[in-house]
């Protein structure tokens, strides 16, 4: 395996797995999210059997392979798995501003029936016990907040793997710039330039979505509660993300939206 889209969750993973799929030099299995760095019962990492992943994929050909599992940068020995199993291996990570993400997170579980609670509840010190109380202090489902917290992310990944194997880019640009966002990943994967010119995003609003309407009041203090990760993220992936700790506002289609490729005719 060569690379690994490492996060973060309703961060536009879906959509670039989606991208990359097209790509004739990139290998990618038709399941998303193999969760096999971070499966904690069916693999001994004593002694690790990498069999399973590596049946997702068609070896006959030659290609780069990927496996796309938006956890592995929030879940706990992930990354270091993934370094013992392959430590030139390459990581791509999507950034989306926490609040927005944190959003779009509950409402995916709201639409599981994972989740009961508002969104006030569930990222309050009340609903934030459901994570902090839970084995190793993460949990899959209720970590709306926790898996904002990037600076904690970047710092595990930076210590394992330099800074050349690692991609980190705004979620927002996969909107807003889909040709050049796309272009950088591929020469970061070391493919020939293919996606911009082959692939046009197009926008799909989903079937159903639970009506929502953020309080100004919670999403000021949410807000303020990033606000300092959001500038140590910023120095540690060396983005800008001032515009995020000032009046920001998704480029995507609100509420929510997901991003697909159409490839042309």
């Amino acid at each position: 395996m060569d690379f690994f889209i490492v996060g973060a969750q309703k961060a536009g993973t879906t959509a670039l797995h989606t991208f990359l799929s097209q790509h004739p030099g990139i290998d990618l299995p038709a399941v998303k999210e193999i969760h096999h760095f971070d499966d904690e019962v069916g693999v001994n990492w004593d002694n690790p059997d990498h069999s399973r992943l590596h049946s997702y994929f068609d070896w006959s050909q030659p290609a780069i392979r990927g496996d796309s599992t938006p956890i592995y940068s929030y879940w706990p020995n992930s990354i270091e798995r993934i370094h013992r199993y392959n430590p030139e291996a390459k990581l791509i990570l999507a950034l989306r501003h926490p609040l927005f993400r944190a959003m779009s997170h509950w409402r995916m579980e709201i639409e599981r029936k994972a989740e009961t609670l508002s969104f006030a509840a569930a990222v309050s010190s009340f609903g934030r016990r459901r994570v902090s109380e839970s084995l190793n202090g993460v949990h899959r489902i209720y970590s709306y907040i926790e898996r904002g917290y990037y600076s904690g992310h970047l710092t595990r990944i930076y210590r394992l793997f330099p800074r050349d194997s690692v991609h980190v880019y705004r979620a927002d640009q996969l909107w807003d710039r889909p040709g050049v966002t796309l272009a950088s990943i591929e020469s970061f994967l070391g493919v020939e330039p293919n996606l911009a010119r082959t692939l046009k995003p197009r926008y799909v609003a989903p079937v159903v979505s639970p009506a929502f309407t953020l309080d100004p009041s919670l999403a000021r203090d949410l807000k303020d509660h990033f606000e300092a990760d959001i500038w140590k993220t910023a120095e540690l992936a060396r983005l800008d993300l001032s515009d995020w700790v000032e009046d920001y506002s998704e480029p995507m289609c609100q509420p929510e939206c997901t991003i697909e490729a159409e490839i042309p005719a």
